[in-house]
């Protein structure tokens, strides 16, 4: 087994671990760890890839997205809102100590962020189970 195919595997399992940390904490957005999961998965392993698009959590997180091209509205606005709290309080931190240029870096980087969200990223509809029609 070579060296790449190694780190890509420690590195997917740490993704995946982050990401599933990130849907109990705010903090920590999930949609790109498992993003960046399949990435490491897809690069090493058919197998741990395969499970990984097996998975409940690639099937809610990423499936409309990858096949998509977009995310239902509160995929969009949670991730919106994770990247803003947390580039909110970097900006927070480093205005406080009068460093300037760092946070002018930060306001565009979110400002970029929140222009591909809303203007690339399509918004699709929540997908609801057909009701089961009464067979007579």
């Amino acid at each position: 087994m070579s060296i790449k195919r190694i780190v890509f595997i420690v590195l997917g399992c740490i993704c995946l671990a982050l990401g599933a940390v990130g849907i109990f904490l705010p903090v920590l957005p999930t949609t790109p760890f498992f993003l960046a999961t399949l990435f490491f998965f897809t690069n090493s392993s058919k197998r741990l890839h395969d499970w990984f698009i097996g998975t409940g959590l690639y099937n809610k997180h990423l499936d409309s997205f990858v096949k998509k091209r977009g995310m239902t509205l509160s995929t969009k606005l949670s991730v919106i809102l994770t990247v803003t709290l947390l580039m909110g309080f970097g900006f927070f931190m480093m205005a406080r100590k009068g460093i300037w240029i760092p946070c002018i870096i930060l306001s565009v980087v979110w400002l970029i962020h929140l222009i591909y969200f809303i203007f690339r990223v399509k918004t699709i509809p929540k997908e609801h189970e057909e009701p089961e029609q009464e067979s007579e």
